[in-house]
């Protein structure tokens, strides 16, 4: 019983205290980091969702999710109080089929799947594809790439911290299917840093 009664109390806890408020700040916060693809950007509000899920990804989930976007969850989010916790204040319907899902949650740690086997939108509908909210121990004092782009003045060096080994090859890939392709939204506590698509990356050499 004990478990039981855990579950539905942080399911029902840990959302916005002026949702109205925090959500335009966290909504604000990532147009502005997906105009500017590789700044920090601070999200302004904070959530606080059920581990594993992290206080910055909660707020995006607040204020991303609804019930028209389905949710893909790696297996650890899908074991715990998450998906109560989103449907409960999102209402949003968390999918197995990872083509479907709209918005994609990773906690820090979690092993990152290919991004080709989301939703990639297609050549006349290019917005129809996922966007991926990767958490990562940090978005600084990891390995060093080169970002260049639209939004992009000359070229901003990156080093996010806790991204798989292969994450520059998953990236090209990505970015090869432009105007197809996954946005990566990366959070580190309660800051962001976006990568949409057309964001081209490459290994800072030292």
């Amino acid at each position: 019983m004990g478990a039981h009664t855990e579950i539905h109390a942080s399911a029902y806890a840990g959302a916005f205290t002026d949702p109205v408020f925090q959500s335009q700040s966290v909504f604000r916060a990532l147009m502005d980091a997906m105009a500017r693809p590789g700044t920090i950007m601070p999200l302004g509000a904070s959530a606080t969702p059920p581990a594993p899920l992290g206080a910055g990804a909660g707020a995006i989930a607040l204020t991303l999710c609804d019930d028209g976007t389905p949710v893909w969850l790696t297996n650890a989010l899908v074991q715990s109080s998450v998906p109560a916790w989103l449907s409960f204040h999102t209402g949003a319907p968390v999918t197995e089929i990872k083509p479907e899902a709209r918005f994609v949650f990773i906690e820090a740690g979690g092993i990152v799947p290919g991004f080709d086997q989301f939703a990639l939108g297609t050549q006349e509908y290019p917005d129809r594809s996922a966007t991926l909210v990767i958490e990562i121990a940090s978005l600084t004092g990891g390995p060093e790439f080169f970002a260049r782009g639209p939004g992009i003045k000359d070229e901003a060096i990156i080093s996010p911290k806790g991204l798989p080994d292969i994450f520059l090859t998953l990236w090209t890939e990505n970015r090869g299917l432009f105007p197809r392709g996954v946005d990566l939204i990366l959070v580190a506590g309660m800051d962001v840093l976006c990568l949409p698509r057309t964001t081209k990356l490459r290994r800072r050499e030292v």
